[in-house]
Parts: C-alpha cells; structure tokens; sequence
C-alpha cells in the first residue's frame, strides 16, 4: 500500500512538473480595468481558454512553449506575449481599437447594393480563391462593417466581434480575430490583413464525411505554406517536390538558407526574393523577407507578418488553412 502511494505521488508530481501552468490577467491599457471573456490561445492551433469576470486567465503551455501567446478581445488589438515563464504571472495591457469611421444605417438600395459588393470582395481577399473557398460560411457577417464614406478608394473592413467560420470544405469551425483589413481600389485591388485564427471544433468526428474531409486536408496541405516549412526544418528538400530557385533561377539548398536558432527553432535568412516550385520546372511562388530572415518552428508555425507572399500560395489564405496541430494520415 505504502509503495502505491509513493508511486501515486511521485506520478501526479511528474505530471504537475511537466505542466508549464501559465497565469494572467488581462487589463485594458488606458484605464486599468479588468477585460472579462479575453481569449488567450496559440494563433493557428486549438489551444485556448478565455479570461473570466475578474479578467484572470490560466492555460497548460507545455506542448507549444516555444511559440507566442496571442491574446484577443472584443474592442482591442490583440497582444502577443513570448518568453513566458510559468514562475512568473503576467499583466496583459490591450489597447482599445478607435474606429476613423461614421455611423451608417444600411437602409437605402444604394447602401445595400454597396454592402454586397463589399462583403464579395471581402470573401474573396479573406477567404481566397480556391475551391475550399467557396465552402466556407462566415456565420455573422452582420457583425462586418466598411468605410462607405471613402470606400471608392481604399476599402477598409472592422469586424465588431471575432468573425466566425464554418469551413465545409475542410470541416473545421473557426475564429478569426480581425485587426486590420485594407484593399487598395486603384492599385489593382491590391490588399493586406493582419489578425490570428484559432481552430474551435473539428467537425471530422462525423464518420459519414470523415473521408471526404481527410481527402481535403492532404490536398489542402501538399503544396502549402506549412507543408514547405515542414519540409525545411526536416532538411530533406532535395526528397521533396519543393524546390526553391534564387533570382537567377539557380536552384537553392537547405543549407543555402536554413539555419538553426535553437532546438526548437529554424529561421530562413536570405536578402533576396525567393521562387518556390512544387511539382513544377517553374517557381509558381514566391516569397521576401523585409527584416532578412524569419523564425519557423517544426509543425510549420512562422509569423506571417514577416514574409510577403506571391503567386500559387498566396492565393491559399483562410479557407485553406490548416491548424498546426495537422498530420497527414
């Protein structure tokens, strides 16, 4: 009996040690008070939990320490938190989003026909242009508004709330946390959006369309952006059908421009524009990196702020997107 509860106790301190506990609150940057329902969670994974009504958040980091926290809420820019220790309990200051728009009363055919209009260019930049695309909801566009006073120029898109997606094609229920959406009307609708997603429920426990949405995700995935840097941090570049070209159309080696950080991070460093090819003689995409390089991890986590993207990916935005914690079956 004595050696089942030593055994029990040294279980359950092993299983509280590897716990990396992190604890919070979440408070509004100007005037100190406590934000109730902030979402804290890892952007492009199903890890998240939600700050209840003293503002106080706690959540298990173990499995994706490496990567940034990301905090969201209703009215504010969302925060990103790295180097976090579970020693040390952290203060979250969110900065409220002032909002340079008027008040319009969607009534008149004028305003509704604009409305229309607006929300199909929106699906079109946000969602993209593929097939997966076409079977992705966004279940409270109600809660999506535009400039109508200086829209004729430069469309700009604020979401009141988290925009919510039911993506049919891949069969997951996701969030977007929307921070800034511009599409620029006279430089060939040239467009940018910056914000974090959060994968909510995966809806392939339904058996009937398990298949149909495994099918998706591998088609979805080969050839994608998390796909090309999984390749890169398993060095096996010249085993794949990814090839990477400089702008002489040479081709390029891991070694050329991969280099390790650390034990659980890679970065690329390359000064130039880089073409990717998949399964092509031709890069079909392509890739800059303004700040020189980039951090990456091993299930292809990077910071989509720091790489401009063009071509056959770029064209792959939020409805095919796929949570870090896909594998291919």
């Amino acid at each position: 009996m004595r050696k089942f509860i030593l055994l029990f106790l040294s279980l359950n301190f092993y299983l509280v040690a590897s716990a990396q506990l992190i604890k919070g609150t979440i408070l509004d940057q100007t005037t100190h008070e406590k934000i109730i329902g902030a979402y804290v969670y890892f952007n492009g994974t199903f890890v998240g939990t939600s700050a209840d009504q003293n503002g106080y958040f706690e959540l298990d980091i173990s499995k994706n320490s490496s990567m940034p926290l990301t905090v969201s809420a209703i009215g504010y820019y969302s925060v990103t938190l790295t180097g976090l220790s579970a020693a040390n309990p952290v203060l979250v200051y969110m900065n409220p989003k002032v909002y340079e728009m008027k008040d319009v009363v969607v009534s008149s055919k004028s305003l509704v026909k604009r409305r229309k209009s607006n929300l199909s260019i929106f699906r079109y930049a946000f969602l993209g242009s593929t097939a997966n695309a076409r079977d992705c909801e966004i279940m409270n566009e109600k809660d999506i508004t535009f400039n109508y006073d200086t829209d004729r120029d430069t469309l700009k898109v604020y979401a009141s709330k988290p925009i919510v997606i039911n993506n049919k094609a891949l069969g997951y229920k996701v969030t977007y946390f929307l921070d800034d959406f511009e599409l620029y009307r006279r430089e060939n609708n040239s467009f940018y959006f910056t914000g974090n997603i959060i994968f909510n429920e995966d809806l392939a426990s339904d058996i009937t369309k398990k298949q149909f949405y495994e099918s998706n995700r591998d088609e979805s995935y080969y050839g994608s952006r998390m796909h090309f840097f999984r390749v890169l941090w398993r060095g096996d570049l010249d085993f794949s059908s990814f090839k990477i070209k400089d702008q002489n159309n040479n081709n390029l080696t891991s070694k050329d421009i991969v280099f390790r950080e650390n034990s659980i991070s890679k970065y690329i460093k390359y000064p130039n524009k880089l073409g990717i090819c998949y399964d092509e003689a031709k890069p079909s995409s392509y890739i800059f990196l303004p700040e020189g390089d980039i951090y990456f991890e091993e299930n292809g986590y990077f910071d989509p702020l720091l790489i401009v993207w063009e071509g056959m990916m770029a064209q792959k935005r939020v409805a095919d997107w796929l949570p870090c914690e896909y594998s291919v079956k």
